[in-house]
């Protein structure tokens, strides 16, 4: 197939829309269910690119959860604790253990299942039963992989009343070296990134006084910037034991990207706290209902909107304890090992400040900045190593 007429553009208004190969050749994507948007195109081969190279950096199967060209979520395939299966509402699906890329996924959807509403999935390698599983529970628009079980596709065919999206990709599909778009009728052309950040020199310009960087640290910082070299810049990201926690994409300001991206992981390390896991919901709450409330009882000035009398019984069985400030902060500061990445350098040290919050001992950027000085004295302070990496990765 060549070309493939969609619905519409980004707007409905925006008419025709179809996706080709500008040189007349086969496009190396198939559509085996569904009919994906232009928007939905945008996420699924940004995704494959992001799952794709993660698979390679690490040798894992990767999975990633996208939505409006941004990654919700990006995980390699490493076991799942009991907690993390608990907090992901997982602790019930049978072969998880068995299945790389189903590990992937939870790992992937779970970490901020807030953003990751309504998300694209991509997926490094064949999409089994059990992940097919897992994607027919939750809100999502589509999934694309290079191949799916039998009984996997059979499973997503039914979802969303035989509507869900499964796009096919070839895996040995390279594209033309060269890139282009139009802005306003003007063609943009330009080399492909085709950077390698599996590359050990990218850590090897270490100014900082704490210079050791375990091989956990390594991974996970490979992972973030892998992450944001897909994500809308200006962007930041947080990642520990594998997986993105934390994703802060497309602000104008970075300390703002990592204000909001440590605000993300402070969140998914608050949901292990024992009063958020011990959350009493009554029986047959719908999964989204659950995640908002979830969200909201963690807030900080927002949590009486679900605990005070008359709100409350509509989620639980009993009144939940207020979970206090100084219990946050506490249970936050137990929170250690936190890799962080950038798309470029980090202007001030309030970006290291706020790092240092939310568990961060690692950092990888590209250095550059004026006030490189100030950074690196900043992580000094918290005894964090930190990478020049000398690459910048904005993505637009």
């Amino acid at each position: 197939m060549k070309e493939l007429e969609l619905k519409y553009g980004c707007n409905p208004n925006q008419k025709p829309s179809r996706i080709f190969m500008h040189d007349g050749s086969e496009l190396p994507i198939e559509v085996l269910n569904g009919r994906p948007g232009y928007i939905n195109f945008l996420d699924a081969l940004n995704a494959w690119q992001l799952v794709r190279e993660l698979q390679q950096a690490t040798g894992l199967a990767a999975a990633a959860s996208f939505k409006h060209v941004s990654p919700a979520g990006a995980a390699v395939a490493l076991p799942l604790s009991d907690t993390l299966k608990k907090i992901y509402f997982v602790d019930d699906v049978e072969g998880l253990d068995d299945s790389p890329v189903a590990q992937a996924y939870a790992r992937a959807r779970g970490a901020d299942r807030m953003s990751s509403y309504g998300d694209f999935v991509a997926l490094s390698t064949t999409c089994d039963k059990t992940t097919a599983l897992l994607l027919k529970r939750e809100v999502s628009d589509g999934v694309i992989a290079p191949a799916f079980t039998d009984e996997a596709l059979q499973i997503l065919r039914e979802k969303r009343k035989g509507t869900y999206n499964v796009i096919r990709i070839s895996p040995d599909y390279r594209p033309d070296p060269v890139e282009r778009k139009q802005v306003f009728g003007v063609t943009f052309e330009q080399g492909r990134n085709e950077i390698r950040l599996d590359d050990p020199a990218l850590f090897a310009n270490v100014p900082t006084q704490q210079k050791t960087f375990t091989p956990e640290a390594r991974r996970d910082l490979m992972i973030a910037l892998i992450t944001l070299k897909y994500t809308q810049s200006n962007s930041v990201c947080y990642v520990k034991d594998g997986q993105a926690i934390g994703i802060g994409a497309g602000q104008q300001s970075r300390i703002h990207c990592t204000r909001l991206a440590g605000q993300k992981a402070d969140i998914w390390w608050l949901r292990q706290h024992p009063k958020v896991m011990g959350l009493p919901f009554k029986e047959g709450i719908r999964r989204a209902d659950r995640d908002n409330t979830i969200d909201v009882y963690i807030s900080e000035d927002e949590h009486d909107d679900v605990l005070r009398d008359g709100q409350w019984q509509l989620f639980f069985t009993r009144q939940p304890e207020v979970l206090t400030r100084q219990e946050k902060l506490e249970w936050i500061a137990q929170n250690r090992g936190v890799s962080l990445g950038s798309d470029a350098f980090f202007p001030f040290g309030d970006n290291i400040e706020r790092a240092h919050k939310s568990g961060v001992e690692f950092i990888a950027q590209a250095g550059g900045s004026v006030r490189d000085d100030h950074v690196i004295m900043t992580c000094d302070k918290y005894g964090i190593a930190m990478a020049f990496t000398g690459v910048r990765l904005f993505h637009h």
